[in-house]
């Protein structure tokens, strides 16, 4: 029986660089599911972000392009000025759009076209960050039957972002961020049809 869960789409704002610092190099090499993150940043930014983080740990990162396929084992990054989407061919896609919750890329954008390409197989995990974006997105997450994951807002970094998304919608697992590598790993290995579980407030 195959695999339940097809991707990982996560969302970080304020704080996000040392959760990233954290979480990356958690992930062994044998993590199978491509990783598709949205950090907020300025429209100037430039690679370094995706350079400095593939030092770190043992699976690539990189920026996504346009109509590449997502891999297995692989960390996306959304360039900074464009939303990033995952088409239903499973590949991504950038779009120069207006912004989303005053943001661009916005979490919202990822998360919400990645409900709609996989569904009940996707995991969407909402980590530090001053604002309210992602919630909606996890929303139609878990609206889908994909896993809702929050970090734990009294551990944050930043509360704000995962508050607002507990307060958005129910979530399976609230975690503090060194428990997440261990959790994405444990539900990567859950079989189509089993569930997921759940510890979660909310």
């Amino acid at each position: 029986m195959p695999p339940r869960y097809k991707a990982v789409v996560i969302g970080l704002s304020a704080g996000g660089m040392h959760a990233l610092k954290i979480f990356i190099p958690a992930l062994p090499k044998a993590f199978p599911l491509p990783v598709a993150i949205t950090q907020h940043s300025s429209d100037n930014s430039d690679g370094f972000l995706a350079e400095y983080l593939n030092q770190l740990g043992p699976l690539p990162v990189k920026e996504a392009e346009d109509k590449e396929p997502l891999c297995g084992g692989h960390i996306y990054l959304a360039p900074a000025g464009y939303h990033l989407l995952v088409e239903q061919n499973g590949t991504f896609s950038l779009s120069v759009d207006p912004r989303v919750n005053y943001c661009c890329p916005s979490i919202d954008v990822l998360f919400e076209s990645a409900a709609d390409a996989f569904g009940e197989s996707v995991i969407g995990v909402v980590l530090t960050g001053a604002n309210g974006d992602g919630s909606r997105g996890l929303k139609a997450i878990k609206d889908r039957g994909g896993c809702a994951i929050v970090e734990n807002p009294a551990t944050a970094a930043t509360r704000h972002m995962p508050q607002a998304a507990l307060d958005c919608t129910p979530v399976d697992h609230v975690v503090d961020l060194n428990e997440l590598a261990p959790l994405l790993m444990q539900l990567s290995a859950l079989q189509g049809g089993e569930a997921s579980g759940s510890d979660a407030a909310g």
